[in-house]
């Protein structure tokens, strides 16, 4: 029985890993694309990104997900039937404005000198900000990033109000049904790995963090 309850979590943990990767991959570089427009000097982008912003991190992360699934039926069109799409793109963009916040108060951080600097050298804006700024930006807002990626690992647990989406708490649900025994105990397990892979994330950031140790700032 134990096995079994194990596999049952293994093969949900690989659902949460899924959505967690895939949310990961996207939301930051569209973060780093939505600071660069909360940033510009047109305004009507500026504005229309600082308020697509403000929406997304002043309503909580499951309405959002409900809105992505069934908002198309506000305007006559199907519900996405496929969940875990509509979960992706949730957490996609959910996660692409809190970074993007982190983002745009790294750059704003670098002092206008380096650019100066930059320029006096010869160097394009782009080269500016991808050869001076960027490891820069990058060792100053590692510590929020490392913040918000350990929340996403729990946040994936959201997933399963949607309904068809196995991930490792709906398996831990599951189990239940399967083995006749009390829900805590699955749980506690889903606990474990979520502990066990949340370490190792921290482990992870902690060794990027002394690798960047050279940037005194």
């Amino acid at each position: 029985m134990f096995l079994g309850i194990l596999e049952q979590l293994a093969e949900g943990f690989l659902i949460t890993l899924e959505l967690f990767g895939l949310t990961l991959v996207f939301s930051l570089p569209l973060g780093l694309l939505i600071a660069f427009c909360t940033m510009s000097k047109f305004y009507p982008l500026k504005l229309l990104f600082q308020i697509i912003v403000w929406v997304i991190r002043g309503t909580p992360l499951m309405l959002q997900l409900f809105i992505v699934c069934y908002g198309p039926s506000l305007f006559g069109l199907m519900a996405m039937r496929d969940s875990f799409l509509a979960a992706t793109i949730a957490f996609v963009i959910n996660y692409a404005c809190y970074f993007s916040v982190i983002f745009r108060g790294g750059i704003e951080s670098i002092s206008k000198g380096q650019y100066e600097a930059g320029q006096v050298l010869g160097m394009s804006r782009v080269q500016i900000f991808f050869r001076v700024v960027l490891l820069q930006v990058v060792k100053r807002i590692l510590a929020p990033i490392s913040n918000e990626v350990i929340t996403l690992v729990k946040d994936t647990s959201l997933a399963n109000t949607l309904g068809g989406i196995v991930e490792i708490i709906a398996a831990a649900k599951a189990v239940t049904g399967t083995y006749a025994i009390p829900l805590i105990y699955p749980l506690l397990g889903a606990g474990v790995f979520f502990l066990i892979f949340v370490g190792i994330l921290t482990l992870l950031f902690g060794f990027l963090e002394k690798k960047l140790n050279y940037f005194r700032v």
